[in-house]
């Protein structure tokens, strides 16, 4: 008998947004395949997931095409089918314009954009087979809304929302639907290592729900997106950002207008 169980595939799931939608997923009756570049954290992260018959940890750099393509053989030879794919292994740096190198902005563009353009592909092929599937991309505000040191991350978040726009009207033929989720400030490990109490001051006075988002609500907007009740939403960019795309200057000033009175 054919397994019918949906399977999902997410990068960078060894921490982050990415292991909180692989949890959801699993959660949700899904079965998982957990790649992430660091091997060992990966291997860390699904053993303490500890559902070995319906998890697969794949090590890989998504920069490398060779290593994606190895990625996508095992996970076919595991599971046979593949229903969602959450591009979300993303990385950045924080440097500004005119001191980013060009090796630098090249290791951004690969594994921001290259390589969920790479897995997309392989992706495909296998969601085709059963009837199509979902891809979610994991873009950014910062694709959105321009921001000091952000060059080469934002301009890599910002193609990518492109990208899925063009996935969306290519790959509906095969029933594929194609959105994203642009995560605002989330209180991910590294944002808590880097954010210095300033900062997260100035974002929680510029976003209106006045507060950092949880990996687990930026889960909750993926796995929708993946499932049957998106059915009829395709090339989408959905902002998860406790409105902070939404709003404009002048909202830290009116709270403390309110707040004196």
């Amino acid at each position: 008998m054919t397994d019918t169980t949906r399977v999902a595939l997410v990068t960078g799931a060894a921490r982050g947004i990415g292991l909180a939608t692989a949890r959801l997923f699993l959660a949700e009756g899904w079965r998982v395949a957990l790649l992430d570049v660091e091997g060992e954290l990966l291997e860390a992260a699904v053993a303490a997931i500890a559902r070995p018959d319906d998890t697969l940890a794949l090590t890989c750099d998504l920069a490398d095409p060779v290593a994606i393509t190895a990625a996508f053989a095992a996970l076919a030879a595991r599971f046979g089918r593949l229903d969602a794919l959450v591009n979300n292994a993303g990385t950045a740096v924080f440097k500004p314009l005119l001191e980013t190198t060009l090796e630098e902005w090249s290791r951004v563009m690969a594994v921001n954009l290259t390589g969920p353009f790479l897995t997309s592909q392989a992706a495909a092929a296998l969601m085709a087979d059963h009837g199509g599937g979902a891809i979610v991309n994991i873009t950014s505000i910062s694709g959105i809304r321009a921001s000091t040191l952000r060059v080469a991350y934002g301009t890599s978040k910002a193609a990518l929302a492109h990208l899925t726009r063009q996935q969306a009207a290519e790959l509906a033929s095969l029933g594929i639907r194609v959105n994203a989720v642009a995560p605002g400030p989330v209180d991910t490990a590294m944002a808590k290592a880097v954010h210095s109490p300033e900062i997260r001051a100035d974002y929680r006075d510029a976003i209106p729900l006045a507060r950092y988002g949880l990996e687990e609500e930026l889960a909750q907007a993926i796995v929708f997106l993946c499932s049957d009740k998106a059915s009829y939403i395709t090339g989408q960019i959905l902002a998860v950002d406790g409105g902070f795309e939404a709003a404009g200057i002048g909202l830290a000033t009116l709270r403390g207008e309110r707040r004196n009175r």
